[in-house]
């Protein structure tokens, strides 16, 4: 019985003496290991033997990119309006040694480090200026936190505003002016849209005005065109029925038909003269129509003469 005791105790002591002599270091860590209370080195991801009693793992550190919520502070800008602004800082371990030795707790120091330098930040600008310089601000606090950060053996990586609250009268005052603005913006471009239809108007009316006067030309034209060539033809048409009347009177028995339609045009119109007019009017020798048509026959000789005379061939003139 005894020696089973003894082996029992034996295992139990061998398996403390394990427990306190082998380490298995995950991925992405490292442990600091010191000796007697001193620091003997750093594990990295791994199997590792250490010396029982002697030798002990005094920090963890996680190598891994750490979110770290910043709480919400009240800042003050530089026209003295007071914001609530809180963020979230990514910070990573570089140097287990120094994050173990270097400060007691560098999560809590990075974070009031972030708020301080927030805050310093904004104290800077005016409110107006304070949504849209987020990336200013996030690079001062990110720049600030790496200065004092070297000897804590972390790396700051980025800082990111979550959110910039004004005091509630602010924000009314800041709705009435952004609704100001767009109602500005709303009336220039509407006077703008109100000028160029103007503007349109006026091009469009004086095109119009052109092109009528370019139409209305162009039928003037056009007409004194027509009555041109229609004057012209209606002399040429009277200039072919003469010379037509005077061939004619050349031919045999000409002169007889002649004498035979002057009498009838004279009794024909005489007779339209009648019904037309209550007044008659008479010439003075009614009965005389032979006297008549020997006028009217000698004007119709002298016409003949004059075109006989325009149709012969003109002698040609010596040349010197």
């Amino acid at each position: 019985m005894e020696p089973l005791i003894g082996l029992g105790i034996l295992i139990a002591f061998m398996v403390v003496i394990l427990v306190k002599t082998a380490v298995v270091v995950p991925q992405r860590s490292e442990y600091v290991v010191e000796r007697l209370g001193k620091y003997r080195g750093t594990l990295q991801a791994g199997f590792h033997i250490l010396i029982p009693f002697f030798d002990r793992v005094a920090y963890k550190r996680n190598l891994k990119e750490e979110p770290i919520d910043i709480a919400a502070q009240t800042c003050i800008t530089s026209d003295n309006v007071t914001l609530e602004v809180d963020g979230v800082l990514y910070l990573q371990v570089i140097d287990a040694k120094k994050s173990a030795y270097g400060i007691d707790n560098y999560h809590f120091a990075v974070a009031q480090l972030a708020q301080t330098s927030l805050r310093s930040a904004i104290g800077k600008i005016e409110l107006d200026k304070s949504f849209e310089a987020r990336e200013t601000l996030n690079g001062q606090v990110v720049m600030a936190l790496d200065e004092a950060a070297v000897n804590w053996g972390v790396k700051v990586l980025r800082y990111e505003i979550k959110d910039i609250q004004p005091p509630r009268t602010v924000l009314e005052a800041m709705e009435k002016q952004m609704k100001a603005e767009r109602e500005k913006r709303a009336e220039i471009a509407r006077s703008e849209a109100i000028k160029q239809a103007t503007i349109n108007r006026a091009a469009g009316e004086r095109a119009e005005a052109i092109a009528l006067s370019e139409g209305e030309k162009i039928k003037r034209i056009n007409e004194a065109e027509g009555k041109a060539q229609e004057i012209l033809m209606v002399a040429e048409a009277s200039a072919e029925g003469i010379r037509k009347v005077a061939q004619s009177l050349s031919l045999p028995g000409g002169t007889d038909a002649a004498n035979l339609e002057v009498a009838k045009s004279y009794i024909k119109e005489f007779g339209n003269l009648a019904k037309e007019n209550n007044t008659m009017i008479l010439p003075g020798n009614l009965t005389d129509i032979a006297g008549m048509v020997t006028a009217a026959m000698s004007t119709l000789q002298q016409t003949k003469a004059a075109a006989n005379k325009s149709a012969a061939p003109q002698p040609r003139k010596p040349t010197a």
